[in-house]
């Protein structure tokens, strides 16, 4: 009998043994793609707290052993810049419509790709996943040609538009598959109770495509405020009042490439609202990704 629980505990000790090597693995390279990741970041970070004269002379990496000459100088440097709150607004302006209205269309295109029939539904579905490979920049003269006829070229609502046609093919990707996978069942139901198509979209497929909604909202939010070409190309430098924080950022370094230790500095202080955004909607950033990117 003792032969016969040795034998049993023999293979389980060895599963056991397998799983936990195989979990240890896993996190190690885990633990290596994090470190290697945060590098940069914490290099550029150490940078913000350095003078110009030590970061053009040295690593980042000598500041960690004395002598320390750590200062808050760069950060007083940008937020002594004139206009950087009035630029600070313009992102927001710019960013929160530039967020919401591609969301609010793409939702829409969604459902109806989704469960509406209609004509040249899938051709036309692979037509708008195929603006995804068109490089932004072959389309800034043409649509700032359009814009110039009609009198937008500076104004906010020029910079909104161009943001809702770049965003609209990767939303209106995210956003269908993830509608697809509900429950048709769920649907069915309400159309039998009468519900038309409208009230399904409202009651029924915006509930339930919340972390879809909310992926796609850090992703267009991230992209807008970290913009640059387009509010240059659309409002221009004739516009300054209009002009985003990126652009201010921008103008710290100098035609010599000075500067470059205001840059770390001013990048730290712009993602602080980007990561409000990001950890505020973080619990459904992974359900979203994954129902919008596998499913369908």
């Amino acid at each position: 009998m003792t032969t016969a629980a040795a034998t049993l505990d023999a293979p389980t000790s060895r599963s056991w043994f397998s799983r936990m090597r195989g979990k240890i693995g896993l996190h190690t390279a885990l633990v290596i793609l994090m470190i290697v990741w945060l590098v940069p970041t914490v290099g550029l970070l150490v940078n913000s707290f350095r003078p110009g004269s030590e970061v053009d002379g040295s690593g980042w990496w000598t500041a960690l052993f004395p002598p320390y000459t750590f200062t808050f100088e760069n950060y007083a440097h940008v937020l002594s810049q004139a206009n950087l709150g009035t630029n600070f607004l313009n992102s927001l302006f710019i960013s929160i419509p530039a967020t919401v209205i591609p969301i609010f269309v793409a939702a829409f295109a969604a459902y109806a790709f989704s469960w509406m029939e209609f004509p040249g539904r899938n051709i036309l579905f692979v037509v708008v996943v195929g603006l995804l490979v068109v490089p932004l920049q072959a389309t800034l003269i043409p649509i700032l040609t359009l814009f110039a006829s009609w009198g937008l070229v500076g104004t906010f609502l020029a910079v909104w538009l161009a943001h809702t046609g770049y965003g609209l093919p990767f939303a209106i990707y995210l956003l269908r598959n993830f509608m697809g996978s509900l429950p048709r069942e769920v649907f069915e139901s309400a159309a039998i109770d009468g519900a038309s198509p409208v009230t399904a979209f409202f009651r029924l497929a915006i509930p339930m495509s919340v972390p879809a909604i909310a992926a796609l909202a850090i992703f267009q939010f991230l992209f807008v405020w970290n913009d640059l070409l387009v509010a240059l190309i659309y409002i221009n430098l004739i516009h300054p009042d209009s002009l985003p924080m990126t652009v201010n950022i921008a103008n710290l370094i100098t035609s010599h490439g000075g500067g470059t230790e205001f840059i770390g500095a001013a990048a730290f202080l712009s993602m602080a609202l980007p990561l409000i955004v990001f950890f505020g909607l973080q619990r459904y950033f992974v359900r979203g990704i994954v129902g919008g990117s596998v499913k369908g």
